[in-house]
């Protein structure tokens, strides 16, 4: 169980970043965050991210085209089960980057389909009564769909598999369902 304090830092350090986040944007470091929320087999997963468009206009057909972004991103992973292990639940901390490609209307509104796969390392090892992935590396890999509104919110869903690509075993991989709600500057 979360303490009130610890879930009132928690609020207080999203709050500071949101902050912090808007400088950035106005900076150009950055066009979009993102806050995605879900889970998978014994878990569940908060995740914020950053991206940083590419600005291409690959493949341009009908009034869509391809682009992509850079993701960078950190997630909290809460365990629902215990370790079969460590004994007791274990809760990681996740950071990543992923290039991603989207397929989006010539004016980034509408409807927009994406996929990528970019690399992640865990805090440890994740394992549940099902699934071990034996690496803190861990390949991450998803496929999505969205629309992006005109006040230029981006709503989406996703699924985001992880896995470390076979570099040792046991290898089991996570899927995850992820909702995702985005604002683009």
């Amino acid at each position: 169980m979360v303490s009130s304090k610890k879930l009132v830092m928690s609020l207080a350090a999203v709050a500071a970043l949101g902050v912090s986040q808007a400088s950035f944007a106005a900076d150009g470091w950055y066009d979009s965050v993102a806050l995605e929320g879900g889970g998978g087999e014994h878990v569940q997963v908060v995740r914020l991210s950053a991206q940083k468009n590419w600005n291409r206009n690959w493949l341009p057909t009908a009034g869509y085209h391809l682009s992509g972004y850079w993701d960078a991103n950190v997630a909290y992973w809460r365990a629902n089960r215990w370790d079969d292990v460590a004994g007791r639940r274990k809760n990681l901390a996740v950071i990543g980057i992923t290039p991603v490609f989207r397929w989006e209307a010539d004016d980034k509104l509408g409807l927009y389909g994406e996929a990528g796969i970019g690399a992640s390392v865990f805090s440890s090892v994740y394992r549940n009564t099902h699934r071990q992935l034996s690496t803190a590396y861990e390949f991450a890999d998803h496929v999505g769909v969205g629309y992006v509104l005109p006040n230029k919110w981006d709503i989406g869903v996703r699924i985001q598999h992880y896995s470390n690509g076979g570099i040792k075993h046991p290898n089991g991989g996570v899927n995850l369902a992820l909702v995702r709600a985005a604002y683009q500057f």
